[in-house]
């Protein structure tokens, strides 16, 4: 009997089928057979598509980003004793049977929505050539993305490029890559040489493409530079592929990825933020500026204030102030960032305490060897301050999480970047008896219009940048091997000029994109990830009530465990219990179970 993978195609459109012996159309529902069938249907289809961004958003402790982070040597996993997928991520470790299941599904539905675009566009009849090439370039750009995310949390996973729901086997990396590049070159060719303006802000431009061209390439190139097999992939040899076959028999080449990057530097009108660093950031926004002791009195101004676009940020996901709880139903819970509320301080104690930094779930603490690591590399770096905060900084931090006093993994040390951010209460008419509000967004954006009122879960609307210029530049430097790119972005906070070498560009990556999902796969496609992941084990931490211990191996140490899985997940298991194909990835047997911190 065929089996099928739960691929969820989505509530706008449903996929049907023609018999020749039986008419099976249905005439009350949208489906690929009578829909889009005019530009704006096509422009509601790709919303849907895009829509899937904050889809994954809603569950994020299982999406790849917050894997990225917590999986790197940057960041613990932290949370509560409860919060053992925290834990689980930090350590590549299973909590619970379908730990990633929701991350899995979601992202397929991505695929599959993207797949009926693709296929159903010819549909429309008044649709100009300009307009399909822009369309199937934002929806080639977008499968190739969730695609990106799939392999890189999975590895190994079925590949579908039809509507075809069929129980497929998982395709070999050379497949799946060779198709995130294809679609990819696709959506830079087909995209036209304009940046998005800011009524389509949200929207992938040409330039949005040729950046994650590199990244996919950087990343593939690199990773599977030996081959596919765990030993491959976990050896520490590094010496990156320079060109690979693509499925429509073409080949892509290191100089044509090179020459995509060269563009997005040199034509795409994205520039870095020269002023100062620390106004990327949300803590720099005029509702609290002048109240932070650290950026008090220096005419810093967040480049996001009242919506305004970062100049900075290629391709990033929007929110807004209709977030709700997931129960409700009505799809709207990823409009806020919910990676600001988990990476908050943990805690339930007062605000003035912790201000300007808001609370949360105490997720991705900043790992001490990072900042050990920082400080001895480059002292004088002022990124470090405008990235990470001391909690013993604060007005009156309480180690243990204030209220909630069963904190895991607690270091000191939470990044700066994607924070929530308090402010204090100035408009006392819209919210009464309330000295400080959970997030500047509730006075920014007004009183009105946000689902459930003045709370920490929804009021963290800053976008959430997936791709930012001085990663570009980074990445240019990285394939032309030359220091131009690099001292752009170091002249930028200060920093003298330095000559190219791949350890010099691996800490610029480093310090410059700390805590924005990229430094995991940087490790694994370095091939450093082992020895990187083990200077982790036995820094400070503190336990439940600020006890203070190290942190000490869990199932075998962070080495261990990487070897073992290449820093691949579990694939879900109902998955593979559906399918006659799939099978589990290496390194997830009984061993990997975590069931609490042990000492």
């Amino acid at each position: 009997m065929k089996k099928y993978l739960t691929f969820i195609i989505g509530a706008a459109i449903t996929l049907s089928a023609c018999d020749d012996a039986l008419d099976t159309t249905n005439y009350t529902q949208k489906n690929t057979g009578t829909f889009p069938t005019n530009v704006t249907d096509a422009q509601q289809m790709l919303t849907g598509i895009y829509a899937n961004l904050n889809q994954a958003i809603s569950t994020p402790q299982t999406s790849f980003y917050y894997l990225s982070m917590l999986a790197s040597d940057d960041n613990l996993g932290g949370g509560g004793a409860g919060d053992g997928l925290m834990q689980a991520m930090d350590l590549l470790t299973n909590y619970q049977y379908d730990m990633t299941q929701s991350f899995w599904q979601v992202r397929y539905e991505g695929v599959a929505r993207a797949n009926a675009f693709i296929e159903s566009l010819d549909n429309c009849q008044d649709i100009s050539e300009d307009e399909r090439k822009q369309f199937l370039g934002e929806a080639f750009f977008l499968r190739a993305f969730f695609y990106y995310e799939l392999a890189s949390q999975y590895g190994s996973i079925p590949l579908m490029t039809s509507l075809e729901a069929e129980d497929k086997p998982q395709a070999s990396a050379a497949e799946t890559w060779g198709q995130i590049l294809l679609d990819l070159k696709t959506a830079c060719d087909y995209l036209p040489a304009r940046k998005t303006d800011a009524a389509q802000a949200g929207h992938v431009d040409k330039y949005g493409a040729e950046a994650m061209l590199g990244r996919a390439w950087l990343f593939y190139t690199g990773m599977y530079c030996n081959g596919e097999e765990l030993a491959d992939l976990t050896s520490t040899t590094y010496n990156p592929l320079t060109e690979v076959a693509l499925p429509d028999g073409t080949t892509l080449t290191k100089q044509q990825v090179i020459d995509y990057i060269d563009d997005c530097v040199e034509n795409s009108g994205y520039s870095l933020v020269t002023s100062d660093f620390r106004n990327l950031w949300p803590y720099t926004n005029r509702c609290t500026v002048e109240d932070f002791s650290y950026t008090r009195g220096q005419g810093l101004e967040w480049v996001e204030n009242d919506n305004a676009i970062n100049p900075e940020a290629i391709f990033m996901v929007k929110f807004n102030k209709q977030g709700t709880y997931p129960e409700s139903g009505d799809g709207y819970q990823g409009m806020a960032n919910q990676y600001a509320l988990h990476f908050g301080i943990r805690g339930s104690q007062n605000y003035a305490n912790t201000f300007p930094f808001g609370q949360g779930w105490g997720a991705g603490p900043v790992a001490p060897n990072l900042v050990a690591d920082w400080e001895a590399a480059e002292p004088n770096d002022p990124r470090r301050d405008a990235s990470i905060y001391d909690v013993d900084n604060l007005p009156s931090y309480e180690y243990g999480g204030g209220g909630w006093n069963d904190y895991m993994q607690e270091t000191g040390y939470y990044n700066m970047k994607s924070a929530p951010i308090s402010c204090r209460n100035t408009d006392t008419e819209s919210f009464p008896n309330m000295d400080y509000l959970p997030s500047f967004g509730f006075l920014m954006y007004g009183a009105s219009g946000w689902q459930y009122g003045v709370t920490i879960d929804f009021g963290n609307v800053q976008d959430l940048v997936l791709i930012r210029f001085a990663d570009v530049l980074l990445m240019q430097s990285e394939l032309k091997e030359d220091a131009e790119g690099m001292n752009r972005v170091r002249n930028r906070v200060g920093l003298p000029p330095v000559s190219y070498s791949l350890e010099d560009l691996q800490n610029e990556r480093r310090w410059e994109l700390a805590f924005e999902g990229v430094r995991w796969n940087d490790i694994r496609r370095w091939h450093i990830a082992a020895n990187a992941l083990a200077k982790q084990q036995n820094v400070a931490i503190y336990i439940n009530d600020a006890v203070a211990t190290q942190n000490v191996p869990q199932n075998g140490g962070y080495a261990q465990r990487y070897n073992e899985t290449a820093g691949f997940m579990k694939i879900p298991e109902s998955q593979v219990s559906l399918s006659e194909y799939l099978k589990q990835n290496p390194g997830w047997g009984s061993n990997a179970e975590y069931t609490g911190w042990r000492q």
